[in-house]
């Protein structure tokens, strides 16, 4: 499905469920659900693209296999977090996509403790004196 397919399909379903949401509003967000999904898996080969992509030049680049994978992680995470907490808001409750973002975040600094740590490590090891 190309571009103007998938913007054409988000057109028509805004449409409808911008009209259903006045009388069905759950029949509305689970249209919006249902949307979301198919255009989130007829993009899926693109983000495999993407990913193969990135993996071959983290080789070519001889970046360490565990950081290339912490990154991957960390936008993933991004992506989702951002995505469930769009959900969250369409189905209006903002509290809640904020405590969604927030714990998105948290996993997010978890998880780039070890990079933080490293790049700390290497700038020490350039000052002279700082080591050790």
């Amino acid at each position: 499905m190309g571009i103007l397919q998938i913007v054409s399909l988000g057109l028509v379903a805004t449409l409808l469920i911008v009209l259903l949401k006045e009388q069905k509003t759950s029949i509305a967000f689970l249209l919006l659900l249902i949307t979301v999904i198919i255009i989130f898996t007829t993009v899926l080969d693109q983000i495999k693209y993407i990913f193969s992509l990135l993996q071959y030049m983290a080789d070519q680049a001889k970046v360490e296999s565990v950081y290339f994978k912490t990154i991957l992680k960390i936008i993933g995470i991004a992506y989702i977090t951002e995505f469930g907490a769009q959900l969250i808001r369409d189905a209006g409750l903002n509290a809640l996509a904020s405590k969604v973002e927030l714990v998105g975040k948290l996993f997010i600094l978890m998880l780039a403790i070890p990079i933080i740590t490293a790049v700390i490590e290497t700038i020490l090891d350039f000052i002279p004196g700082a080591a050790g």
